[in-house]
């Protein structure tokens, strides 16, 4: 089972930051906590970035790091049959979620609608709360994980009844009242009464509103707790709904060594719509597809403080996340299946902006142009169209490596477009996030956003994944065979429902560097890191090598192997050093082979890119390729981090 997705950094949170443990008594600001020391009782501010999750030590031969070089399932890596299932189950019990404490008759109408004991919407309720993946909800899944526990049904409608009966009610009794109560009807009842923490914790996930409004205050709660209205549907909030697109920026990069032209660079962009903060961003050479699209949602749900340092930006950027929805338009890469089961896995509602209304995504279209304008004072810009250009001689004006200009875009959005008056929202993006997040002396804010906790299972999710057989010799993708001591157990392993055929296992890899994939291991629930067969060959992006397969069958080759695949990668390389002082694709080639051998080495990468690195031992973690910006948490006061 997956530890909880998220880190709530709210008062009396317990996290982890160095090598302490703090609980959270107060938010200070839109990107860091004041907290104390468990163990010393001392204050600390402590910043978002620094903050980790309480990681239960392991028993017996456990090994923590093991544990965390080997993430565990990503949601793409289900059967479509039992990711429909799990969709069917979350359909029923949402609107129990939805509700701090649904009645009994509440979930035994849910139960009837979906056909199973009251004992069962119970149960599919606490795994979900647990995780709040939808994936928890998979058939033939282990159940709660190790070291939680679980009262009887009855013993949870006992709780319900008690705070029901007493706790929400205008005599406004304690929770120790509750608690008596508790006692003393299951001794009646004759079931083993739950601890008085189990009651209190059932209390404290009441809503605040539900509570004043039952208590007598719905004045109180009116005021306090309705939300701040925007002007787009369901935009009320921080995160509650972004929009993401791309564009082809109006800009020559140059090639980082000669400084000639490349072309002109693709910028996916995602923006909250409730406050105009730009949330994540990806930039590339390369036409956008479902990768850019996850790496840019990815960083958008990340803290971004160590991808300023790297791009030694000024300035602080305090956004990440979940989103609740996705407003995306009908292109393919949106539509794609990995993606759209990885946002629901994640809780995020994609939407497609509907047909010829083109306004519906107005908020991002107005940032592309915003760019679009700041762009045009670089160096090789190209405009917008040739009347506009006139005698300008972009590609001989250009000197922005794609780098540069990722660095000009990220310090301008965040000294100047987040700190700019806009008229839409009565003041800059940055004023309206704390606003919706921090509130002010009339409205309540939401409180800091959660931190992801579970980076590694965020980054595969919106990974691809390709299914293959293991062969005596490892597995191949592309005619690339990858091999490691943890697939041997598994060669030519059949089909445990069709024993005629045999076992496809899923793998998943980076196309910017195909150096090694991950394996999951089915009986483990494990990925492991999977490097080539041959350590000896060079880390290559799957454009390389596609493109030396579509060259070799030009050529009429009958025979194309993994050697003749990276020689021709290779040859490719060479001729495109040679080449890229005469033309841009040339360039645009050497570029990306430059990049990927810089990151092979060591050197960061400009972007919030995967991070290739030689082959792995099985104990590397996630983090170690996918160089991204560090996990994401949410900050409120007593919330318990690292």
């Amino acid at each position: 089972m997956d530890r909880p997705a998220f880190l709530r950094l709210t008062p009396s949170s317990q996290v982890r930051s160095g090598s302490g443990t703090y609980r959270i008594t107060h938010e200070i600001d839109l990107d860091s906590v004041l907290a104390v020391d468990i163990a010393t009782g001392e204050p600390k501010r402590l910043h978002v970035h620094e903050i980790e999750a309480v990681v239960p030590e392991t028993s017996g031969d456990g090994d923590a790091s093991a544990t965390e070089a080997a993430p565990g399932k990503a949601c793409g890596d289900y059967t479509d049959a039992q990711w429909s299932e799990a969709q069917r189950r979350y359909g029923f019990i949402k609107p129990l979620i939805d509700h701090s404490l649904p009645s009994k008759e509440q979930i035994a109408e849910v139960a009837k609608r979906a056909g199973v004991s009251v004992s069962t919407i119970y149960r599919w309720r606490s795994l979900f709360s647990h995780s709040e993946h939808v994936s928890s909800l998979v058939p033939g899944q282990d159940g709660r994980p190790v070291g939680t526990r679980l009262i009887s049904p009855e013993q949870e409608e006992i709780i319900r009844a008690s705070i029901e009966d007493r706790f929400l009610q205008t005599q406004k009794f304690k929770p120790s009242d509750v608690v008596v109560l508790v006692i003393d009807r299951c001794k009646a009842a004759g079931l083993k009464p739950p601890a008085a923490g189990t009651v209190r914790d059932r209390i404290a996930e009441l809503h605040p509103a539900l509570v004043l409004r039952r208590r007598g205050e719905r004045a109180k709660a009116r005021d306090t707790y309705e939300p701040i209205r925007g002007s787009f549907p369901g935009a009320d909030t921080p995160l509650a709904v972004v929009q993401i697109d791309h564009t082809l920026l109006d800009v020559i990069a140059v090639e980082e060594t000669t400084r000639k032209a490349m072309g002109r660079p693709w910028l996916t962009l995602a923006i909250d719509v409730y406050s105009r903060m730009v949330v994540g961003l990806y930039l590339s050479m390369e036409r956008p597809n479902a990768n850019a699209v996850g790496l840019c949602l990815t960083m958008a749900m990340l803290p971004k403080d160590a991808y300023l340092r790297r791009l030694d930006v000024p300035g602080s950027w305090p956004v990440w996340g979940r989103m609740a929805k996705l407003l995306c338009d009908n292109a393919k890469e949106f539509r794609g299946k990995m993606l759209s089961r990885a946002c629901r896995e994640w809780g995020i509602d994609p939407e497609f902006r509907p047909v010829k209304l083109p306004h519906y995504g107005g908020h991002i279209e107005r940032l592309m142009g915003t760019v679009a304008n700041e762009i045009r004072t670089l160096d090789g810009a190209t405009f917008s169209n040739p009347k506009e250009r006139g005698s300008y001689d972009s590609e001989g004006q250009a000197s922005q490596t794609l780098e540069e200009i990722e660095r000009h875009l990220v310090d301008f959005f965040v000294t100047g477009y987040h700190e700019r008056f806009h008229h839409g929202i009565d003041g800059s993006p940055k004023q309206r996030w704390r606003l919706g997040i921090q509130g002010d002396g009339s409205k309540p804010g939401t409180g800091l956003p959660d931190l992801i906790t579970d980076t590694q299972k965020l980054r595969l999710d919106f990974t691809p994944a390709e299914e293959r057989t293991i062969q005596e010799y490892g597995v191949a993708l592309d005619h690339v065979q990858y091999y490691d001591e943890v697939l041997r157990r598994w060669i030519n392993a059949r089909d445990p429902d069709q024993p005629k055929l045999a076992r496809k296992f899923l793998f998943r890899r980076d196309p910017r560097d195909i150096s090694r994939i991950w394996f999951f291991d089915p009986e483990i629930q494990r990925y492991y890191p999977i490097p080539y067969r041959n350590v000896s060959r060079p880390a290559v992006s799957l454009w390389e090598i596609r493109a030396a397969k579509a060259e070799l069958i030009r050529d009429g080759r009958s025979k194309i192997d993994e050697r003749t695949l990276m020689e021709g990668a290779l040859r490719r390389r060479s001729l495109a050093e040679d080449a890229r002082e005469k033309t841009k694709t040339a360039r645009r080639e050497h570029h990306r082979a430059t990049r990927l051998a810089a990151r092979t080495n060591g050197d960061a990468p400009m972007e919030p890119a995967v991070t290739p690195r030689p082959a792995p031992a099985r104990s590397t973690s996630l983090d170690d390729i996918f160089a991204e910006p560090p996990p994401v948490f949410t900050i409120r006061p007593n919330t318990n981090v690292r």
